[in-house]
């Protein structure tokens, strides 16, 4: 039986998603400070990183209000 796009999207998605959370808690495993040295300018360099990214591509799923023409 063939895969419906939402099908698909949803494996995908849920997948992908995953692998980003695990690598998340991989990159937490560095704020060991017994282990590891860095700096709270370290971080915020990481995290602003994170966060752009994360915000260009939940934009890319925006669904775009569709307006009234108007003259």
């Amino acid at each position: 039986m063939k895969e419906t796009s939402e099908e698909r999207f949803k494996r995908l998605a849920s997948a992908r998603t995953n692998t980003i959370l695990k690598r998340l808690n991989t990159l937490g495993n560095c704020s060991n400070r017994q282990v590891y040295s860095y700096t709270k300018k370290d971080i915020e360099k990481i995290f602003s990183v994170i966060e752009a990214k994360i915000k260009q591509t939940k934009a890319r799923f925006s669904f775009p209000e569709e307006e009234e023409f108007r003259l």
